[in-house]
């Protein structure tokens, strides 16, 4: 994860967004990407259909576009920094999903599994809510991370359709001792953050394991949705 962060900082890069090489770049980006990302605002999305015990969801943009191409260069292509841009729009996500007005905030972000941490150059999503979380707390909010929850590993979910995706994401998840977090939670808007919401599969089962072990989701926080595109 070092060697990535140094190479992503030292090396010359092109634009995350575009992909366009020699250009000045911006957090990342060239102006014109930068710009896209920053006229992003956030939304309420929901999977049609939505798996049971999925909770309201907030998305920045659509996963298409700079957005997405922004994401893949963090999470496939070892972009390290893209974190910064990228936390601070999901810090977004999150203050709209908490109603907006400045209240504590618990972030639960969706864990990965080990195979992931290893070909993501670390904990992608981790190192999202940290950024998100210290953008909240500049901005005003006091805001915490946990992590009451480990991913066990799990099937690749590319190929699988909705009903497989829940089997699939029941499955997941194994509790750790959740006796702090549910301290934690306490007077606090529970927020269990991701990158991308696709079935709200994921989403939903964690959700679900949570609220079993009496830890309440308000919401959840992403930084893109996809968009359902059905069969003709």
């Amino acid at each position: 994860m070092v060697l990535a962060a140094l190479a992503d900082l030292v090396l010359p890069a092109e634009c995350a967004g575009c992909r366009a090489a020699h250009v000045p770049l911006r957090q990342g980006t060239c102006a014109d990407c930068a710009v896209a990302l920053a006229a992003l605002r956030p939304r309420v999305v929901r999977p049609d259909p939505a798996p049971p015990g999925l909770p309201p969801c907030v998305a920045t943009g659509e996963y298409a576009g700079p957005l997405r191409e922004t994401l893949l260069a963090y999470k496939e292509r070892g972009r390290v920094s893209l974190a910064a841009p990228l936390g601070a729009l999901l810090a977004e996500s999150v203050a709209t999903a908490a109603g907006g007005t400045r209240r504590p905030v618990l972030l639960v972000p969706v864990p990965s599994t080990a195979a992931a941490v290893r070909e993501r150059h670390g904990d992608h999503l981790r190192r999202l809510a940290d950024r998100a979380a210290k953008t909240l707390r500049r901005a005003g909010w006091p805001t915490i991370v946990a992590r009451p929850v480990r991913a066990l590993p799990k099937p690749d979910a590319t190929h699988l359709d909705s009903a497989q995706r829940a089997i699939a994401a029941a499955a997941a998840f194994r509790l750790r001792p959740t006796k702090r977090t549910r301290t934690a939670a306490a007077g606090r808007v529970v927020v269990v953050v991701d990158d991308i919401v696709t079935t709200g599969a994921t989403l939903a089962a964690l959700t679900t394991l949570l609220t079993r072990a009496e830890i309440p989701v308000d919401a959840a926080a992403l930084i893109a949705a996809t968009r359902k595109r059905h069969p003709q």
